[in-house]
């Protein structure tokens, strides 16, 4: 890359590997199911999850509405978490494509939503109120500072799911971090899920699309939301070549990122005018704030450092500001940016 970019892991760009295989993908029309690239992702991610079936996407956003209105119908209601991303950042698809209704819950500083919480918010079959039909948690945590979930948690949720009668959604935009952190094979940490979407673009570095995996019913209702929600796919396997590199040889690797991330956390966390906590950092994201003691703003600092090849992003509100590893982050880059940062804010 030819700066330094800290926002996020989306902004990564795809590996030579998978632009080669992107150039030389064999394609056919998706819509028909005839395109084998497009197959072979499908298989490759249900097989990994220990899922069914799978489909491919074009974001997490589509992924995650797609899943909702496979799961359930107008009217029904949802249980996520309050700063999730399905309730915060997806525009209100549920209710703005699928009438279907949102009840938002307080997420926990270790990403999860209490136990107690999902089990009082599922409604009593009463006409008065929506049917609940499904819960969502995200895995890791993007709010929560990239929180890994455990899978005593996941199972638990599940479990309590399913004995009354709900369905189970993991947004597992990060779901292989979550996996590379708690040192848990991913189809063991999703096993209790009714369904997952996970993203290839952002960690994974493939430059478009994710994948919902689950039951072949499922699955089947997914692809019809999918068509009536423009999705519809033709010679997408040029854009599943990468996805496939990404499962091959990309899901390892990110340790080397939590590993950027914590020794970014701690060069930071030893500047005076930062406030953080090096020790929740689990993942890729880290959350931070600049106290009473910074000379300069957050917007300043972002400023400062963009004229220099470093972009970091806007604050978060106030002094607040994220920064995410990835895979063209390397660790001579955090060295110099904590130095840099070091120099601005002394």
């Amino acid at each position: 890359m030819n700066t330094i970019d800290l926002r996020s892991d989306t902004v990564t760009w795809p590996t030579e590997a998978m632009r080669h295989a992107m150039a030389t993908a064999p394609v056919g029309d998706d819509v028909y199911g005839e395109d084998p690239t497009i197959n072979r992702l499908e298989a490759m991610a249900a097989a990994c999850f220990g899922k069914e079936a799978a489909l491919f996407v074009t974001s997490g956003t589509m992924g995650n509405v797609t899943s909702i209105l496979a799961h359930c119908g107008r009217g029904d209601e949802i249980i996520a978490g309050r700063s999730s991303h399905i309730f915060v950042n997806e525009a209100g698809n549920p209710a703005t494509l699928g009438g279907v209704h949102t009840w938002p819950l307080a997420v926990q500083p270790d990403g999860t939503l209490a136990l107690a919480d999902i089990e009082d918010a599922i409604r009593p079959d009463d006409p008065h109120y929506p049917r609940t039909g499904l819960v969502c948690i995200e895995n890791t945590h993007n709010g929560a500072g990239g929180q890994p979930l455990s899978v005593e948690y996941t199972d638990t949720v599940g479990e309590l799911a399913h004995r009354y009668g709900l369905k189970f959604h993991i947004d597992g935009a990060r779901i292989f971090n979550a996996a590379a952190a708690l040192d848990v094979p991913v189809d063991r940490l999703t096993q209790a899920a009714d369904s997952v979407t996970f993203c290839l673009s952002k960690g994974l570095c493939a430059p478009v699309g994710s994948v919902i995996v689950g039951s072949h019913e499922f699955i089947y209702r997914a692809r019809r939301i999918r068509k009536a929600l423009g999705g519809a796919l033709r010679q997408a396997g040029i854009l599943a070549a990468a996805g496939i590199v990404a499962l091959e040889e990309m899901t390892e690797r990110l340790r080397e990122d939590h590993a950027n991330a914590r020794l970014l956390a701690e060069g930071l966390a030893s500047i005076p005018a930062i406030t953080l906590d090096a020790s929740t950092i689990k993942t890729n994201i880290i959350y931070f704030e600049l106290n009473d003691a910074a000379p300069i703003s957050a917007d300043d600092l972002g400023v400062a450092l963009a004229a220099e090849g470093i972009v970091i992003g806007s604050a978060y509100g106030g002094q607040k500001l994220r920064f995410v590893t990835h895979y063209w982050i390397k660790t001579a880059h955090v060295e110099h940016v904590v130095q840099r940062i070091r120099e601005l804010l002394a």
